[in-house]
C-alpha cells in the first residue's frame, strides 16, 4: 500500500523559510518520479517542483531560485526547501509520486501522478 505523508507546513512571515518533508512507503521509491504540488483556495492544483529518479529537477517559474526539491533515497523521504516566501505561496502543499516514471515535459502535470499525500498547509503573511 502506497503511503505519502507530508509534514513541515506552518505559518511564516513574508521572506521567511520552511522545509516540507514527505515520507514515502509501499513502492520502489528510488526509481520513481516525485513532485510537490500546491493548491490555493479557489484555484486549481499546480505543480511546484519535481525530481526524477536520476535526480533531474524541474521547477515552476514562480518558485525558481527560491525553492529547492531534494530526496533522500535511504530515508525514502522527499523535501521541499522554501526560501524567500511570499504571500502568494500560501496554499495546501501536496506530495505526489509516480512509480512508473514520467516524460520530462510532463513532470509538473497533475494528471501524471498516481499517488498523493493528504497535504500540509503553508501560510505566508505580509
Amino acid at each position: 500500500q502506497v503511503q505519502l505523508v507530508e509534514s513541515g507546513g506552518g505559518s511564516v512571515q513574508a521572506g521567511g523559510s520552511l522545509r516540507l518533508s514527505c515520507a514515502a512507503s509501499g513502492y520502489t521509491y528510488s526509481t520513481s518520479c516525485m513532485a510537490w504540488f500546491r493548491q490555493a483556495p479557489g484555484k486549481g492544483r499546480e505543480g511546484v517542483a519535481s525530481i526524477e529518479a536520476d535526480g533531474s529537477t524541474t521547477y515552476a517559474d514562480s518558485v525558481k531560485g527560491r525553492f529547492t526539491i531534494s530526496k533522500d533515497n535511504a530515508k525514502n523521504t522527499l523535501y521541499l526547501q522554501m526560501n524567500s516566501l511570499k504571500p502568494e505561496d500560501t496554499a495546501m502543499y501536496y506530495c505526489a509520486a509516480e512509480p512508473g516514471g514520467i516524460l520530462r515535459s510532463l513532470v509538473l502535470g497533475v494528471l501524471e501522478y498516481g499517488y498523493w499525500g493528504q497535504g500540509t498547509q503553508v501560510t505566508v503573511s505580509s
